[in-house]
């Protein structure tokens, strides 16, 4: 039975998302809020705690989930940038964005793609998801929350902790999110491809 962590969605209360980063600490498997819709997450170290999102969602083990920061700074541990792509990203980020780039080293090698050896990184724009990010201090292994099958996502902590009670530790309950996934940007060719149109704005990179 998933625990139910209600936080306020601007100012989340810090002994909330301790409780939050404790349980993830712990191997745990949560709900949580961003810019764009709700996302499962889990420590970057943990291989169950991934592969149970993958049956979650129905993915198979060559898709790929995503490494979200707290900062430009974290997410520049993690990818190597251009000076272009440096620019263009620091200006969108924090956003609704994901952007494939080429990993460093400080990147698992079973969390890169094998052949391009890259990696999706995110930097969103919620109060709630960046606190827990700050108390955590290290990226959060994620994937959007879209269920296989629906009509749509779930955009309430309450809908989700009903659907998946069974299924996941926890839930962070930040609030309503929007419905679409964040839009993706692949610079692994040296320019910016635009490969998913979500919530953020393409045009900047097109």
């Amino acid at each position: 039975m998933a625990r139910y962590l209600q936080v306020h969605p601007t100012d989340p209360q810090p002994r909330v998302i301790a409780q939050a980063v404790d349980l993830l600490r712990s191997s745990a498997v949560i709900a949580y809020p961003t810019d764009s819709m709700y996302a499962l997450g889990t420590r970057l170290e943990d291989h169950a705690g991934a592969e149970r999102i993958r049956r979650i969602r129905h993915l198979d083990e060559h898709h790929h989930l995503t490494l979200v920061c707290a900062d430009f700074a974290q997410l520049g541990q993690l990818v190597m940038l251009s000076n272009a792509a440096f620019r263009a990203i620091k200006a969108a980020t924090p956003g609704p964005y994901t952007f494939i780039l080429p990993a460093t080293s400080e990147v698992p090698r079973r969390l890169a793609h094998p052949k391009k050896h890259s990696v999706g990184v995110r930097i969103p724009d919620n109060a709630v998801a960046r606190a827990l990010l700050r108390e955590l201090d290290e990226p959060l292994l994620s994937s959007s929350l879209l269920m296989p099958g629906a009509d749509g996502p779930m955009t309430e902590g309450w809908q989700i902790k009903d659907e998946l009670d069974d299924q996941i530790d926890a839930v962070l309950d930040g609030g309503e999110t929007g419905t679409e996934p964040s839009t993706v940007i692949d610079w692994t060719s040296g320019e910016p491809e635009v490969i998913r149109v979500g919530a953020g704005d393409p045009s900047r990179f097109e």
